[in-house]
């Protein structure tokens, strides 16, 4: 039997897609699969009930669900957005979300579920005896879906443009390309602006204060409060319980509790909450009176006309209390007009509201947060109102945005005092006030930092390094840079990070010249990033370091290929110009370069305008190791999630910790590995098994014994380009394919070789995926951080915010990132993986 919190989903595997239209994601699937899943279902154990139940247990793997998420509720349609899961944090937030949204009636939570999954709308309600509710016009929601991927063997490497890490590695279902897989790192494209917080009407509510009042009788919390409610009061009064999202009380207005002279509340702001919530569950308005910081009176609009509603509130200075003195009440007067807003529904409300979400999630999508608040409170309040809620609720759980500023001084001493050796350059500029220079303050201008696991890290990485922006969601603009590095099994983890006010020449210079002189100083290093004309400025410095033969750099294809789509449209073309972009040898390069000519000459002229050595895999003489994107967006995602949504000092404090776990988690793995026996990666045991069942198909013939000089013919040809025939040089470890200078082990050409010789293939692989080097990245651990009472007295002048960085304009910034549908189409018919 389900638990009470279970439901069942449909879950439909790859191919089971049609297209995304505008009211929803269409499933084609006559026969999905039916998973019950709890809040204590982890990710691991609903993988296993996805391939149990479709017979594919060690034949094929699970790379990620993707959740069919409402985000917009209106009348008789509900739109939907897609959420990736692939992890057990995933799953909660699926929940939390899932509990938001009202469906038709029912008495049995079990009962109505599988009223949903076949096919209509419902939902469970929790009735109460004593939270009066406001009930909205119910709204069917279509039944939790999931889309799996189950497109890979077990075993398989899949290429997704580059050798990412297996949590990382995730092909789009097929049909799928437009919404189901944009990047998420910008998932929440945050709009330009941010009002005070005096805009609102009805004086300011504290969310931290949304404790229930107590009364003169036995009622515990204020009368008005759902069960969703009491359930945010309840993780508040508990920080280590879970917050949860019951359902609606389904009292009607003739129902409703009303207040009672004598109940208590235990500060003003609480009791103005259950003011301004008991307005808005009855549909009316209300307005202040008198309002002092002892007394606070509130009448109906319609008071005289109809209505005597009135309450009045005094403070009761002994104890320190608020008490209900005068209540008239239930309102009298109907309601003449119907709106979609609420004045009382201001963000303070609202901030109070979605805390448990902010809190479990602080990426949470604007568009969720609008539409929990609409189905919760029966009224749908402005974007920019729910906006402006997440960065109050944001400042409560993670502290005040202008305050984090002056907060990254004493962070700096105490991490450096926490870690001997961490990196942390703060820069800020003078204030001035009419005109005179102001000592006291300075404004924040940017931030650089590192740690000394990260810098011991890189030692033993790939010899590359990516870097790129992000932009920060808040109360403030900026964007934080981060060069990110990758081991031997081809995980990502970055390595330094810097808050910078935006993406120019300076802000780069000033990161790139730290990022050379603590982390990166090694001869012959790789740079991968797009080709902004602040970076190609920062690495041409003469005095930066980064000048060939110290450094050399190599574009993003990702962008290459998302630059010349702006030119030409078509998604074949772009296709082959990445195929182009990722051949290993100057034949397979011309091959697809030809195909291009042929179609417009003119899409040859715009790359030849690029020099090869930036875009080509063929002419960077193996220092790519096959990678041929920056990361930035699989680093957000699987590790700095959720932190451009946080003010600046908790963002760099998230850094310390998601690194600090990362290193343990990854360490562990590659201990646990040793201890086995085991001398080389999983990434590169995959490779070398693929190669070797690849490699039996070949015929050897030795031409050099001494120099390990061969020729290897194919008998069946193993990719989609074949020489048929190809060189192979053990000792230069080269192959007429490409791929053993490229990725620097050896092919299936090579490994014939080897077999055919009998030598072991070990020797010919690079170090750095060697278990000892992967552990060798992790093996330094962090440092408890000491207690930010113990940290070093901070006597500079106040930090605070530039004002200029303040969001002010109205509506959503323009989003200038690359969508990845547009990427993934350039991913077809690329070259199967070594």
């Amino acid at each position: 039997m389900a638990s009470e919190d279970s439901f069942l989903v449909l879950v439909h595997h790859r191919g089971s897609i049609k297209r995304k239209t505008r009211s929803g994601v269409k499933f084609t699937d006559k026969d999905p699969l039916c998973i019950i899943v709890s809040p204590t279902t982890s990710y691991d154990a609903l993988v296993s009930s996805v391939l149990e139940k479709l017979g594919l247990e060690g034949v094929k793997r699970v790379k990620k669900f993707f959740y069919r998420i409402p985000t917009t509720v209106l009348h008789d349609t509900v739109k939907y957005d897609c959420f990736t899961i692939g992890s057990d944090e995933d799953l909660q937030v699926m929940f939390l979300c899932r509990r938001q949204f009202p469906e038709s009636g029912g008495s049995n939570r079990n009962a109505n579920t599988i009223a949903t999954v076949a096919g209509s709308s419902s939902r469970p309600a929790v009735a109460s005896s004593s939270v009066p509710v406001y009930e909205p016009p119910i709204q069917p929601v279509a039944s939790p879906s999931f889309v799996v991927d189950l497109s890979s063997n077990v075993g398989d490497v899949v290429r997704y443009g580059e050798h990412l890490p297996t949590e990382v590695q995730c092909p789009t279902p097929a049909g799928v390309w437009k919404g189901l897989f944009d990047d998420q790192d910008d998932d929440d494209v945050e709009p330009d602006m941010i009002a005070d917080d005096s805009g609102d009407d009805l004086g300011a509510t504290d969310p931290r204060r949304a404790t229930g009042g107590s009364s003169s009788g036995t009622q515990q919390y204020p009368p008005h409060f759902s069960s969703l409610d009491l359930d945010a009061m309840r993780h508040d009064e508990n920080p280590g319980q879970t917050a949860g999202f019951g359902a609606r009380d389904t009292e009607g207005s003739a129902g409703m509790t009303e207040f009672q002279v004598g109940q208590q509340f235990q500060d003003k702001d609480e009791a103005l909450l259950s003011v301004k919530t008991y307005s808005i569950r009855r549909g009316v308005q209300y307005k202040v009176v008198e309002s002092d910081y002892r007394r606070y009176v509130g009448k109906c609009f319609e008071f005289g006309n109809g209505c005597t509603w009135l309450i009045r509130l005094s403070l009761r200075q002994r104890k320190g209390i608020w008490e209900v003195k005068r209540y008239n009440g239930p309102h009298t007067y109907l309601a003449t007009s119907i709106s979609s807003d609420h004045r009382s529904l201001d963000y303070h409300v609202i901030a109070t509201f979605i805390m448990p979400m902010v809190r479990a999630y602080a990426s949470v999508n604007i568009k969720v947060l609008l539409n929990a608040t609409a189905a919760h409170f029966g009224f749908r309040p402005t974007y920019r109102r729910i906006w402006m809620a997440k960065q109050k609720a944001v400042a409560v759980i993670y502290g005040d945005w202008d305050e984090s500023y002056n907060e990254l001084p004493w962070w700096v001493l105490g991490v450096q005092l926490t870690m001997p050796g961490t990196v942390a350059v703060l820069k800020t500029c003078p204030v001035r006030v009419g005109g005179q220079l102001d000592e006291s303050h300075a404004y924040f201008h940017r931030l650089f930092w590192t740690f000394p696991p990260c810098i011991e890290a890189f030692r033993h990485c790939k010899p590359l390094v990516s870097i790129d922006g992000t932009h920060l969601y808040g109360k403030y603009g900026g964007t934080l840079l981060v060069a990110i590095a990758q081991d031997g099994n081809s995980n990502i983890l970055p390595v330094a990070f810097a808050l910078v006010e935006g993406e120019n020449a300076e802000s780069w210079s000033f990161f790139l010249s730290h990022l050379r002189q603590h982390v990166t100083p090694q001869p012959g290093l790789l740079v991968i990033s797009d080709r902004h004309n602040g970076i190609k400025a920062a690495l041409e410095a003469p005095d930066g370091g980064w000048l060939p033969p110290a450094t050399y750099r190599a574009f993003c294809i990702r962008h290459v290929a998302g630059n010349f789509a702006l030119t030409f449209k078509g998604k074949d073309d772009r296709r082959l110009l990445v195929n182009a972009a990722y051949a290993k040898t100057e034949v397979e390069f011309d091959y697809w370069f030809d195909i291009l000519r042929s179609e417009n000459p003119a899409m040859c002229d715009w790359a030849n305008r690029i020099e090869y050595s930036l875009w080509t895999q063929y002419c960077d003489e193996g220092r790519r190791f096959g990678h041929m994107t920056i990361n930035i967006s699989e680093c957000v995602n699987s590790i700095l999630k959720g932190v451009r949504n946080l003010p600046v000092c908790s963002l760099a404090k998230a850094t310390y910790g998601r690194l600090a776990e990362l290193f343990v988690r990854k360490g562990r793995e590659a201990e646990a590995q040793m201890g086995t026996g085991q001398q080389f990666s999983q990434f590169l045991v995959k490779c070398i098994e693929a190669n070797l069942k690849t490699a039996r198909c070949f015929t050897v013939t030795v031409y050099d014994r001494d120099n390990s000089e061969y020729t290897v013919a194919e008998t069946t040809p193993t990719g989609s380009f074949s020489l048929g025939t190809y060189r192979v040089s053990l000792g230069s470890q080269t192959c007429d394919c490409g791929y053993f200078q490229a990725l620097h082990f050896p092919c299936p050409h090579a490994l014939a070789c080897c077999a055919y010789s009998r030598l072991t293939w070990e020797p010919y692989v690079h170090q750095v995926y060697r278990l000892s080097f992967v552990f060798g990245v992790y093996q330094m651990g962090f440092t408890p951080p000491i207690p930010e009472g113990f940290w070093p007295p901070y006597g500079g002048p106040t930090v605070i915010p530039d004002p200029n960085m303040r969001r002010a304009k109205e509506g959503h910034p323009r989003s200038t990132r690359i969508r990845t549908n547009s990427w993934n189409h350039c991913q077809a018919g690329l070259p199967p993986s070594m």
